[in-house]
């Protein structure tokens, strides 16, 4: 991408917003590095990391990306033989502990939920908790080598800590003494060079002998080492240079350290530089409400309710792009100040965002194409320098253009042709289309020229749009219009604004007729856009309305027949009880009639007979049978058309066919079900003008296969094929049929089964048997 294009833009000013979402300097140089890639498999890869990030970012949140630190310069010294200080020491150890820290916690996401990306990068990392481990025992947070680094390194800190008390004892009792206010200026101790000293007086110098180390400002003040403690200082140095040579061992010890696992340091920083970047890519892309744009190498463009992402959200207008499916150029016309250029901007920066592998400010569905190159001619392009005028800056560019443009290039016109003669400009500016057009770039073009109006019109794959301008505000709209050319407005504005009524007609007259014309056409194609987008709004909520209704009416349904099994199996349970407990009570009986037969070997007396008989009658199961109310109606013959009651549901609806001699296929609503016509009260007859039932279109002598041959389809037209081949069987009275799909990889197979598993009207499916075609085909039974 050429580097004025990216200014042009502003994709500059992307990156500086994208750079304020780094946790780290590592995140912060890739946002800075960032340029959109012209790679197609590249930016599909990019899309699907900020995708990933994005996800783990909406359902975590806080993202574990603290004490990350560029430690590349570090990590090099050490190799080549220098000592790295206890502050660098502490940033490697610090961002080995964000390396362990993150590779947890993709580990623990990636259990629940999928992340094959993040997880592919953190598996790179090796876990060096021996480095962290050596360091921190070492250094403190604050890089100061602690005690505990070397047993040597704690016994001189303990002598030194002796020696300095003995020395401050000492000075102590020489500013405690009697004549000390009179000969010290102040009675501190404090240290010059290293070493304790007392600030004295000028005048009484001699008293303390010893070494002279600073005066003060006015000369008045010496800072003395006295002579009585200048050998405990100098013992207090020797140990405190044996302090700093143990100091630098362990410094040198633990860069060594670091010097053998540089390569794996190397590996962490590079992994968690490219963490922390998808992370920002995806905190910016959550910022601009921006979604994830489907990516092609077709040209094509689709975006809905797309914004441009440096407006701030209160003010931007969205709005619907479509180019490079039905034709590759749009041809912006109307006034200035409408929005065109921000239209044109939109287009352009969202392109290069998404080629950059960052989120765009559109809704869920939008599409983007990957271009070789994106070329931008907009803004006033004067130039004093080079004295050249605004029209010559724009020629330059598109000579540039034209020589590079190609059929896998976006090109971005802003007023071409603009800066000229109106006449010569309009067609310069037409033959630049066609010539731009003929070498099968995808174009958007501004311009203010009437002629283009006509331009969309008269060639194959260019469409005319504009910006809405609202008379009864004399402001635009900033909506941009795709199929209607711009109009002036110059006669309605003046109106509005004041202008006299006979100057106005007089304006009017000296333009043509063709011109009246072409304003009157657009002015009827935008009343007429206007209406067909209520009343596509109108038919979506109504569409909304009725998916929601079927969606009602089907859960009752289904809560109905889970309901009637429910209570079906229920009491075939109680039934089989009641059965049960009979069965037993007259084996009982039988079993008391055979023992008083053997006792008494003789005949039964009657009233025996009669107890035994009445303790049968009682263990018989009381049913209840439903009675049916008797009415003086005679019964019905019902016709496919009738309007029923189906007292199941308490619904009315239209018999649409006899199934059999017992069964009805009823319509009630937009639902199709099977009732038995003794649930069916009749309402009214048919009317006498009537559509043709079902019935006439599949009666008898319609012909359904009892085999569907589903080999070689796609998945989608397979199971549409199966859904209307089960309901074709259905009405065709069919209790089994066979579903040919095939082996292959099994989705089909599997597709085809998981769709007749939840139809309500399929009693089993069950593979078919070696002479049925074994596990290529599925039977199907009916309930």
């Amino acid at each position: 991408m050429q580097e004025r294009v990216l200014k042009t833009l502003e994709f500059d000013k992307i990156k500086s917003q994208l750079v304020a979402y780094a946790s780290s300097s590592l995140g912060k140089w890739k946002a800075e590095e960032l340029v959109p890639s012209t790679n197609y498999e590249e930016v599909v890869r990019l899309q699907e990391e900020t995708d990933e990030a994005a996800k783990v970012f909406r359902m975590r949140g806080n993202i574990p990306l603290g004490g990350i630190h560029d430690i590349r310069p570090h990590v090099k010294r050490s190799t080549i033989g220098g000592m790295l200080s206890p502050v660098e020491l502490n940033q490697i150890a610090s961002t080995v502990h964000a390396s362990r820290q993150m590779k947890r916690f993709i580990d623990e996401f990636h259990e629940e939920e999928e992340a094959p990306i993040l997880s592919e990068l953190t598996e790179r990392m090796t876990v060096l908790a021996e480095v962290e481990e050596e360091i921190k025992m070492a250094i403190d947070e604050q890089g100061f080598v602690l005690d505990s680094a070397s047993e040597t390194l704690r016994t001189l800190r303990h002598q030194l800590r002796r020696n300095e008390s003995r020395v401050r004892e000492k000075l102590e009792s020489m500013i405690r003494s009697s004549n000390a206010t009179k000969m010290l200026s102040d009675t501190i101790i404090t240290i010059r060079n290293d070493r304790f000293v007392i600030p004295v007086k000028q005048e009484y110098k001699g008293n303390y002998g010893g070494i002279i180390h600073d005066q003060s400002a006015s000369g008045q003040t010496l800072f003395i080492e006295p002579q009585a403690v200048v050998t405990l200082n100098n013992e207090l140095q020797a140990i405190r240079v044996k302090e700093q040579q143990e100091i630098d061992r362990i410094l040198t010890q633990l860069t060594a350290l670091v010097s053998g696992y540089a390569e794996e340091l190397l590996e962490i920083v590079a992994v968690l530089a490219e963490i922390d970047f998808m992370f920002t890519k995806a905190k910016y892309g959550h910022r601009i409400k921006g979604t994830k744009p489907a990516i092609n190498n077709t040209g094509k463009i689709t975006l809905f309710k797309a914004r441009h992402p440096l407006i701030e959200a209160d003010q931007v207008v969205a709005n619907d792009v479509a180019l490079g499916d039905t034709y590759s150029t749009i041809v912006i016309t109307g006034p200035n100040t409408g929005g065109k250029t921000v239209t044109l901007k939109t287009v352009g920066l969202c392109t290069l965002m998404a080629q950059a592998g960052l989120q765009i400010p559109a809704l869920d569905g939008s599409e983007m194409s990957v271009f070789h190159a994106v070329f931008a001619d907009i803004g006033d392009e004067q130039s004093i320098e080079q004295s050249l005028s605004t029209f010559s800056s724009h020629m330059v560019n598109i000579v540039k253009i034209l020589e590079e443009v190609d059929d896998s290039s976006l090109v971005l016109f802003d007023e071409l042709g603009a800066g000229t003669d109106p006449q010569e400009g309009a067609a310069l500016a037409i033959s630049i289309l066609d010539e731009v057009n003929k070498r099968g770039a995808r174009v958007i073009a501004t311009t203010h020229y009437p002629e283009l109006k006509a331009y969309g019109y008269n060639r194959e794959g260019v469409m005319n749009a504009s910006v809405e301008f609202d008379i009864e505000t004399l402001s635009p709209t900033y909506k941009l219009l795709i199929g209607v050319p711009g109009r002036s407005n110059a006669f309605e504005i003046s109106k509005r604004l004041g202008l006299s009524e006979h100057v106005i007609e007089t304006a009017r007259s000296h333009v043509s007729d063709e011109s009246n014309k072409i304003e009157n056409m657009i002015a009827s194609l935008e009343s007429s856009r206007k209406s067909a987008e209520e009343e596509y709004k109108e038919a979506q909520d109504l569409l909304k309305q009725a998916d929601m209704l079927h969606r009602d009416l089907q859960k009752q349904v289904m809560e109905y027949y889970e309901k009637k099994e429910s209570l079906e199996e229920k009491a075939k349970k109680e039934a089989a009880e009641i059965l049960e407990n009979a069965k037993k009570e007259a084996e009982t009986v039988i079993a008391d009639l055979r023992k008083m037969q053997l006792e008494k070997r003789a005949e039964i007396k009657e009233h025996e007979l009669i107890d035994a008989r009445k303790r049968l009658n009682d263990a018989t199961p009381d049913i209840p049978v439903k009675r049916k109310e008797t009415t003086a109606k005679t019964h019905h013959v019902f016709h496919s058309g009738d309007e029923v009651k189906v007292l199941t549901f308490g619904q009315k609806g239209q018999l649409l066919e006899k199934i059999s001699d017992k069964e009805w296929q009823v319509q009630i609503g937009i639902m199709k079900m099977k009732v038995k016509e003794k649930d069916l009260e009749f309402v009214k007859a048919a009317k006498v003008v009537e559509t043709k039932p079902l019935a006439t279109i599949k009666g008898k002598d319609y012909h359904v296969s009892l085999e569907l041959d589903l080999r070689g389809e796609r998945f989608e037209n397979a199971i549409a094929r199966v859904e209307k081949y089960v309901d074709d069987s259905l009405l065709a009275g069919y209790p089994r049929v066979s579903i040919i799909h095939g082996k292959g990889t099994g989705a089909l197979r599997t597709g085809v089964q998981e769709y007749l598993k939840n139809h309500r009207a399929v009693k089993s499916i069950r593979f078919g048997e070696a002479g049925e075609g074994g596990s290529g085909v599925t039977v199907v039974e009916f309930k």
